[in-house]
């Protein structure tokens, strides 16, 4: 296959740096992927998907290197690693980005951006990607996807105008499209991050402490109670902070989450892998954007105190 377009970098390749980097060397593009860890196996054997959506989907001949400086410069640059890793991964993204490359930081949470921003070159486009999907890597370079995979993005900052900023979102949306993603346009980051906490915020750390996935948490009345407070109390503060989200969006989302499979979210995994979670992204960053405007979140706030001790107490390493 010759690849065509512009050249995208995946910075990450982990579940979701493997499951859109896949796809998309797949639909043509010219990706280029940085590993650590999982550099031989995927050079020995490529990467593999096993999607319940599209099949088994196997990368030979993977363009994978272990140092960013070796990578060439790329026109759009996919952040897949955790934000736990952002202070290192500044240096990387910069190294294998051409010089009016679009960042797309695929990470939960909020203030990801802001984070790295302060770290990247001002001719970088930055951009937010809202990812979901229900995926999880089994193997070095193996990597399940259960449902879902659709992308929202938004401008976040960099040298576009408006006017600029709307045709790059569009032209990345369209070239996830192309791959086989259903991807748009979120008119409103802020807004967007703070809708897909709604769902994190509750999953994620239930999952940890109550050693159950999605069909478990919503089977039980009490389990489905807490993941329903947490989330009024997201939606809540993402009004208080001037994004008021959709009246409806909570049952919505639960309905969603019932008719699921059984999934067990990324920092479930984090944790049984003894790998530090994001719980600064997830709830330390909502939770100060909150006070600052005088809101509490007890329910959110005894969780994210909660998974800190289990974090602490694992020994998780970086």
């Amino acid at each position: 296959m010759t690849a065509t377009g512009p050249s995208i970098g995946i910075i990450g390749t982990g579940a979701i740096g493997g499951f859109y980097g896949v796809l998309l060397a797949r639909a043509g593009y010219d990706v280029h992927f940085l590993l650590r860890s999982e550099y031989e196996a995927v050079i020995e054997n490529g990467l593999l998907v096993n999607s319940a959506i599209h099949g088994r989907l196997h990368l030979d001949g993977v363009q994978a290197y272990r140092d960013a400086a070796d990578m060439p410069k790329c026109d759009w640059v996919l952040v897949g690693a955790k934000s736990t890793s952002n202070n290192a991964l500044a240096p990387l993204i910069a190294q294998a980005s051409a010089e009016h490359a679009k960042v797309v930081v695929l990470q939960n949470g909020l203030g990801v951006e802001d984070a790295l921003r302060q770290a990247l070159p001002e001719r970088v486009h930055l951009l937010g990607g809202l990812c979901f999907i229900c995926v999880h890597r089994s193997a070095p370079g193996v990597v399940e996807h259960q449902a879902l995979g659709g992308i929202n993005l938004g401008y976040h900052s960099g040298p576009a105008t408006d006017l600029e900023q709307k045709a790059l979102v569009e032209e990345g949306a369209a070239m996830f499209r192309k791959a086989g993603v259903d991807s748009s346009a979120a008119p409103n980051l802020a807004q967007a991050r703070w809708q897909k906490l709604v769902w994190n915020m509750p999953y994620n750390g239930l999952s940890v402490l109550l050693n159950a996935g999605t069909s478990r948490l919503m089977g039980n009345p009490d389990s489905r109670a807490l993941v329903k407070a947490i989330m009024e109390e997201a939606c809540g503060a993402a009004a208080a902070c001037g994004h008021p989200l959709p009246e409806v969006l909570v049952e919505r989302m639960l309905m969603a989450t019932d008719h699921m499979p059984d999934y067990l979210p990324s920092m479930y995994h984090d944790h049984k892998e003894r790998r530090p979670m994001e719980l600064d992204a997830i709830y330390a960053a909502p939770l100060a954007a909150a006070e600052q405007v005088g809101l509490a979140m007890p329910r959110v706030e005894s969780l994210y105190r909660a998974l800190r001790f289990l974090d602490a107490e694992s020994g998780a390493r970086q």
